[in-house]
């Protein structure tokens, strides 16, 4: 089973007695979200410049990889990031790459992974969509990348700012049931759609969470 946090409302964790382990393991939002950007318009600029892809092809390559992030988003959230802690070392794993945000939901400098990290995941994507979709790669990562930077953003106005009084609303009600109510439903962040898809949306506590944010 997975270990249980109780969220403090305010405070941060150390979480490296390295000094330098432990800067790096924060970061400011707008960070990753530029580099993620800029990272995708280098891609898609390349792809438009340098490769025989159709205009239409780029943009169809680049809606699919928004979504393929989406489905990678929850995958990852629910089966990594909410792993079985059945050792020390899972227990330990699982608490410094998400438990500590669920202890301490708040804490602005981790609600996204480091720059350095940020980099290195998105260069190693690269070279395997690369091995396996040839050109169509750059277009594709593109519109991955593109999901990632707007999860981050929406993690980070979910846990920053209050519940906005349109559709976007659910974004936020959504999310305080995975933190709050109950943390294993509720898995995808900037969508619902893969919840509804496998079955994780957990209506009664949907229902609980939208009582309390009307009120």
């Amino acid at each position: 089973m997975e270990q249980q946090v109780k969220p403090k409302h305010l405070g941060s964790k150390l979480l490296f007695k390295n000094s330098l382990l432990e800067r790096l393991s924060r970061t400011h939002i707008s960070v990753p979200i530029t580099i993620f950007v800029l990272y995708a318009c280098s891609l898609l600029y390349w792809s438009y410049s340098y490769t025989l892809l159709s205009t239409g092809s780029v943009i169809c390559l680049f809606l699919f990889g928004i979504l393929a992030f989406s489905w990678v988003e929850y995958l990852v959230h629910r089966y990594l990031f909410h792993m079985e802690t059945l050792t020390e070392f899972k227990k330990r794993l699982q608490y410094t790459i998400h438990g500590v945000h669920h202890e301490f939901p708040k804490d602005k400098d981790r609600l996204a992974m480091p720059p350095v990290l940020s980099v290195t995941i998105a260069t190693v994507l690269l070279y395997v969509f690369s091995l396996m979709l040839g050109d169509m790669a750059f277009s594709f990562l593109a519109g991955f990348l593109t999901g990632y930077a707007a999860y981050l953003l929406v993690h980070y106005m979910v846990h920053v700012f209050r519940p906005p009084h349109n559709f976007l609303k659910h974004l936020w009600i959504n999310h305080s049931i995975h933190h709050y109510k109950h943390g294993q439903s509720v898995f995808g962040v900037s969508s619902p759609l893969w919840d509804y898809i496998y079955g994780t949306m957990g209506a009664h506590e949907k229902k609980e969470a939208t009582e309390q944010i009307g009120n």
